[in-house]
């Protein structure tokens, strides 16, 4: 069965997402995970070391400027699930504006980032990556402080970490995510035309759960 884009975002759109055995694997296969993880979108930790972190100078944050490196540099590791077919089906979907990435710039070079696809209200994160410490927390944390005041209700994780329950990751049953899903995709958002915090600790600032 060939996957176009319109497949995808269907799929997504269903609660389910593809992945592959491994980079060069062809074969694509659908997962629908019985517990899900999601992040709440009020629910964000923010440690106080990385609060510290966020509110330095040494860094920047842009979005949509270098999508196809984030999904590359996500790609970047022994074993991943991202295959060519994903990657050229998301490059596809980026370009209708449908697919986002959120980079993080260390000294001129790409030092962390974040990619996913925005369906309704929903925003599904499909990976993050680190070149710099703390590089992906920082793209979480402005990414999630966008999310927010773009208009979405649900940022789906699709499996919890360790990672991502330091930061106020939760699981849910496959029956909450598909009625927060349905939700979701009653509303509309606005990511393009959200711009960005204007600092980190506005993004600090603007989070309730720091401790």
């Amino acid at each position: 069965m060939t996957v176009t884009p319109e497949l995808l975002v269907q799929a997504y759109r269903s609660g389910i997402f593809p992945m592959a055995e491994h980079r060069d694997d062809p074969e694509l296969f659908w997962v629908d995970p019985r517990r899900r993880g999601i992040v709440p979108m009020d629910g964000l930790h923010i440690s106080r070391s990385l609060a510290k972190r966020l509110g330095r100078d040494d860094y920047r944050v842009s979005v949509d400027t270098a999508f196809e490196e984030v999904i590359d540099a996500c790609a970047d590791r022994r074993e991943t699930w991202i295959n060519h077919e994903i990657r050229a089906l998301f490059v596809d979907l980026h370009h209708r504006g449908l697919a986002h990435s959120l980079e993080v710039w260390m000294d001129g070079a790409l030092a962390g980032g974040i990619y996913g696809l925005e369906i309704g209200a929903a925003f599904c994160g499909e990976s993050m990556f680190s070149r710099r410490r703390d590089g992906s927390k920082i793209a979480l944390c402005w990414l999630i402080d966008l999310l927010g005041r773009a208009g979405f209700t649900l940022f789906d994780t699709q499996f919890l970490t360790e990672h991502l329950a330091s930061m106020g990751g939760i699981e849910i049953s496959r029956a909450d995510y598909r009625a927060r899903l349905a939700e979701a995709l009653t509303q509309t958002a606005d990511f393009a035309g959200t711009p960005l915090a204007r600092s980190g600790q506005e993004v600090v600032q603007r989070n309730t759960q720091t401790s």
